[in-house]
């Protein structure tokens, strides 16, 4: 049983170590946030926006959404969606849809 146990203990750090479990359990959440684009800067890859309660925030834009950016301006509504981590943390922007 032991031996058992010990193999099952390897087969699962082997996979952490490989990838093939860690993005499931690291991936961490998404959330959806509307807002109004205030500025774009390609070159930092961030993009700055006003939320619906007024506040103005800026993000660091992440993965496929950096390639997005070009095909917005000031004053867009969107729906941008944002990773978190593990621990809630805002990461960046993922995913940038207009609306």
């Amino acid at each position: 049983m032991k031996k058992l146990a010990a193999v099952v203990c390897a087969v699962f750090v082997a996979a952490l170590v490989l990838g093939v479990v860690s993005p499931a359990l690291a991936a961490g959440k998404t959330h959806q946030v509307k807002a109004t684009v205030v500025s774009i800067d390609m070159e930092g890859k961030t993009i700055t926006i006003k939320d619906e309660k007024g506040e103005q925030k800026t993000a660091p834009v992440m993965d496929k959404a950096v390639d997005e950016l070009k095909n917005f301006k000031a004053g867009d509504k969107v729906t941008l969606t944002c990773h978190d981590n593990e621990k809630g943390e805002h990461e960046g922007v993922t995913d940038i849809k207009k609306g």
